[in-house]
């Protein structure tokens, strides 16, 4: 590992030294289906879809596999139905065509957090909205949840490419945890990635390390950060050779 790896790595440890529970999300407003109010919008998307192949299919076969014996949801065509305690029901719709395109694929039920994991696809963007099952609010994450051993928390890492900004990719990985049935941020922090998906090992249920690789080339490019939880919150650091 480089120096100036390493130093980077190591200023990470003041960035995570945060309080042990923050305040959770936000609850998210997801947007609905397509609204084609004038003829002039219908006219627009079969432009659109002249030129734009479609994924939906084979998207929602690999769903339908995912939701085979799953009472609680259920697809039909652009909708996606998922039930909510008390005999309620959340309807996603996508909208593959205009400036707020999105798609939505069910991931799993986390039984350990009390939520449904959607993956949400936007034009250049995607995250996972996590869905209560028992309230049905939706809070989102970057990144898909990897639980500790004991099922006590959770965190995601995902490796956000240059804005424009910079040259260089960076990381976000965080721990989070479900207090009074809503995620909570327990600590944030950054590292060096190179594009491809960061990987998240828990050591114990106080201890978590991100390791981000790079895939090709001859000169193969590695940053790891490992998160230990204190007392008073969590220290990020890179971890012993």
């Amino acid at each position: 590992m480089s120096a100036r790896l390493l130093l980077r790595l190591l200023c990470l440890s003041v960035l995570a030294f945060l309080p042990r529970l923050s305040l959770a999300n936000e609850p998210w407003d997801p947007p609905s289906g397509c609204r084609l109010e004038k003829w002039s919008d219908v006219e627009a998307w079969r432009e659109w879809n002249s030129h734009t192949p479609a994924t939906n299919g084979d998207a929602w076969a690999q769903e339908r596999r995912r939701i085979a014996d799953n009472r609680e949801v259920w697809r039909w065509y652009d909708r996606l139905y998922i039930a909510i305690m008390g005999d309620k029901v959340l309807t996603l719709a996508d909208c593959p065509f205009g400036d707020d395109m999105h798609r939505y694929d069910y991931e799993r039920y986390d039984a350990a957090g009390g939520f449904h994991v959607v993956h949400v696809w936007r034009y250049e963007d995607h995250f996972y909205a996590l869905v209560m099952r028992d309230s049905g609010k939706i809070y989102t994450v970057s990144g898909l949840p990897v639980w500790s051993p004991e099922r006590a928390r959770f965190a995601y890492a995902v490796c956000i490419p240059p804005d424009g900004t910079t040259d260089e990719a960076v990381a976000e990985v965080a721990v989070m945890s479900v207090v009074d049935k809503q995620p909570q941020i327990e600590t944030r922090a950054s590292m060096p990635c190179f594009l491809d998906d960061c990987k998240l090992v828990w050591e114990d249920d106080g201890t978590v390390t991100s390791t981000c690789e790079e895939r090709d080339g001859i000169d193969r490019k590695r940053s790891v950060l490992r998160l230990s939880r204190q007392r008073d919150g969590w220290i990020a650091t890179p971890p012993r050779p």
